[in-house]
């Protein structure tokens, strides 16, 4: 009979996960790398990131934002990194972010998308489509950690989302809108309680994909939605702890670490 603790492979990650999430809470959210662009002659930077890549249901999202040089009022309301903020801030900081941005533009890409592409691709996708959204054409791209097929000069900022106002303006904006998504979905797919976990792969999530089996809307590329019919399937060997929850609630599930 195999063990119902996780393994001490599978710990160390989540102990991994959660430390990375207490040094990214070290970082200094600001606007030092629009302002070192801005040096080099660029008006109309866009910062861009994604949420939802982890997930095992529903599209990945990226938005694109646009901020004026005058950031000092989200700066001072506490706009970071959207996994660093509560609900209700993420959605206090949307409307803001909305209100004062110069443009702000979202994108989905779906999970059939993802299960034909790959999530790598779909997320690249994801983030070209939000740029060529944008009502005004930017001359840079600040992007989290990738580079996307556009002509535009291009930053891949390595925690982007943790050190520039304009990729955390993008990290909230993708993730109140998707969050909204998974609350509308969560009333035609109720068996699954997408508005918990927001599809990610929680305890409670396998379990209603043993019990229902994935539906349209799950990535069905993703193992864990591929074994939804073996139950003796262990959690550990298929996915990573950074896919199993979104990153914000890593350090609520210290349950994980036995």
């Amino acid at each position: 009979m195999a063990s119902s603790f996780p393994s001490a492979a599978f710990q160390r990650a989540v102990t991994k996960a959660t430390a990375k999430q207490q040094m990214l809470k070290q970082l200094v959210c600001s606007d030092a790398p629009e302002q070192a662009l801005r040096y080099r002659g660029f008006r109309f930077i866009a910062g861009v990131d994604e949420v939802g890549r982890g997930a095992l249901f529903g599209p990945v999202v990226a938005a694109a934002v646009v901020l004026s040089p005058r950031t000092a009022g989200l700066a001072r309301a506490g706009l970071k990194d959207s996994k660093q903020l509560t609900r209700k801030e993420r959605e206090r900081l949307d409307r803001r972010i909305r209100r004062v941005a110069l443009a702000v533009s979202v994108a989905e890409i779906s999970a059939a998308v993802i299960d034909e592409i790959n999530i790598y691709q779909a997320t690249r996708r994801a983030m070209l489509e939000a740029v060529q959204g944008l009502p005004v054409d930017p001359d840079h791209l600040l992007i989290d950690a990738m580079r996307i097929e556009h002509n535009c000069a291009q930053t891949k900022l390595f925690y982007g989302d943790a050190l520039s106002l304009s990729i955390a303006a993008a990290s909230v904006v993708a993730k109140v809108h998707r969050d909204a998504r998974m609350r509308e979905l969560d009333q035609l797919h109720p068996e699954y309680g997408l508005a918990q976990h927001k599809g990610y792969a929680t305890p409670e999530h396998r379990r209603a994909l043993r019990e229902h089996g994935p539906c349209e809307l799950h990535r069905r590329s993703f193992r864990p939605c591929a074994m939804a019919e073996d139950p003796d399937a262990r959690i550990e060997d298929v996915i990573s702890p950074e896919q199993m929850f979104d990153e914000e609630d890593l350090e609520a599930n210290e349950w994980l670490l036995g």
